[in-house]
């Protein structure tokens, strides 16, 4: 499947920002069952950009601005095609061991209502059968959490989130994550992007998870849909939790009281828009 796809971000400033800096995460990367066509981002001082891949293996764009400035507007775009490969993600260039996405993080630290979801599927310790183990995890956190736009925002713990029993797809993988650590199993949080007829271009910007499982590498879990990822999913990012794993981090000397602004486009090539 073909998926073409637009993400622009705007920043407004109520005064003006003298200086910016912008680490990008913005570029899909290209693996089995996931290859980048054509790709292309536009913003303010990226013809000077300098790129690198961060820690997690992720291709970071650097971006600066250093003349005065009321706002900015960052713009990715291409088509990436997606073959289904049941959730499980191989050829892509691993840098960190997975041994460190058994890494506790604030948005992902564990209370004991999710050391009793974990302990629910595995008995307190690692399963022989691990994606067994996974996918009942999945539906657990699904039945858990309804699914609520606007219920949570992007600080929200897990913790918080499973205690307010409504969120939004990031609140389901930290919970997942969170869960999955806690029985000893690697997992980390992947951004990307989702086609699906159900959901307002706006919301089409996805989140998921992804744990180790021996024998068949990294395999996604999304318990927002209850699903692992298909052709209809494009992986952009990830880390230990949203945070790490955002398309876009940045700071700026000046321009206070900014005001944010995201729009993501996603269709089949030749079909609807999504």
């Amino acid at each position: 499947m073909l998926i073409e796809i637009r993400h622009i971000t705007t920043y407004r400033y109520e005064t003006p920002a003298r200086y910016s800096i912008q680490s990008l995460r913005l570029t899909p990367p290209s693996f089995e069952g996931q290859e980048v066509l054509s790709w292309t981002i536009s913003a303010p001082g990226f013809e000077k950009h300098i790129s690198y891949r961060d820690g997690l293996g992720n291709l970071v764009h650097l971006s600066a601005i250093n003349t005065p400035h009321d706002g900015m507007v960052i713009e990715a775009s291409g088509v990436v095609e997606i073959e289904d490969r049941f959730g499980i993600v191989r050829g892509l260039d691993e840098v960190a061991p997975r041994r460190v996405f058994l890494r506790e993080t604030p948005k992902t630290a564990p209370d004991k209502a999710i050391r009793d979801l974990a302990r629910s599927v595995s008995n307190g310790k690692i399963p022989a059968d691990t994606l067994d183990c996974m996918h009942a995890l999945m539906r657990a956190v699904r039945d858990a959490v309804d699914y609520e736009i606007g219920a949570t925002h992007e600080h929200t713990s897990a913790a918080e989130a499973l205690a307010e029993g409504k969120g939004v797809c990031q609140d389901h993988a930290h919970i997942f994550i969170s869960a999955a650590r806690i029985i000893g199993i690697p997992a980390r949080y992947v951004n990307g992007y989702f086609l699906s007829g159900t959901l307002a271009p706006s919301e089409a910007h996805h989140a998921w998870a992804e744990a180790w499982v021996d024998g068949l590498g990294w395999v996604g879990f999304d318990p927002a849909n209850g699903t692992c990822p298909t052709e209809r999913y494009v992986r952009l990012a990830c880390g230990f939790d949203a945070g790490s794993a955002s398309p876009i981090r940045g700071t700026q000397r000046g321009g206070e009281n900014e005001a944010l602004d995201v729009k993501v486009e996603v269709e089949q090539q030749g079909g609807q828009q999504q």
